[in-house]
């Protein structure tokens, strides 16, 4: 008796399909985070020349010792979330290879058994989506990071413009 992954070609299709357009999207968000992660170190270099440019206790250099803080642990969390979505890439690229191979084996005298294939197949699958949804789960801790960054610059801006600016509301 066949297997109801085996009487549809279309359900092959999927095993091979679904982890392809999940690899697609693993691979943009690891340049994105390869991007940001170039930011991060692009502004980590910037505030330790300003810092090593005027070394006095003012609250613009308090700020930015913070964001140099801030911005190693936005780094981890880049470089953790890029883990994550090469390890879904890798996963995902594993699936299709099992899918495609178990397909074309699945058909011929060696009979292999299209569960086999399926199980290890969506086993990858999962590792996959796992990669891919932990590495989305640190770029928004990231992104939060960030949005501190910008909150804290955009008050200490604030409080050093004349009180006629300060309450201005654009």
């Amino acid at each position: 008796m066949a297997s109801p992954i085996g009487d549809s070609p279309l359900a092959i299709l999927t095993f091979i399909a679904a982890p392809a357009v999940f690899t697609n999207a693993a691979s943009v968000l690891s340049l994105g985070t390869g991007n940001r992660l170039a930011r991060v170190v692009d502004r980590t270099r910037q505030l330790a020349d300003e810092l090593r440019k005027d070394c006095s206790d003012n609250p613009l250099n308090q700020m930015y010792l913070r964001q140099l803080t801030r911005l190693d642990r936005r780094a981890d969390r880049l470089v953790r979330g890029m883990t994550c979505f090469y390890t879904a890439v890798g996963a995902f690229a594993a699936a299709s290879t099992v899918a495609v191979f178990g397909a074309s084996l699945a058909f011929t005298r060696f009979g292999f058994p299209v569960e086999v294939v399926a199980f290890f197949s969506l086993g990858a699958g999962v590792i996959g989506f796992i990669g891919l949804a932990s590495g989305s789960v640190l770029l928004v801790q990231e992104t939060r990071m960030a949005l501190i960054t910008l909150r804290e610059e955009e008050k200490i801006i604030r409080e050093q413009l004349p009180a006629s600016l300060r309450n201005a509301n654009v």
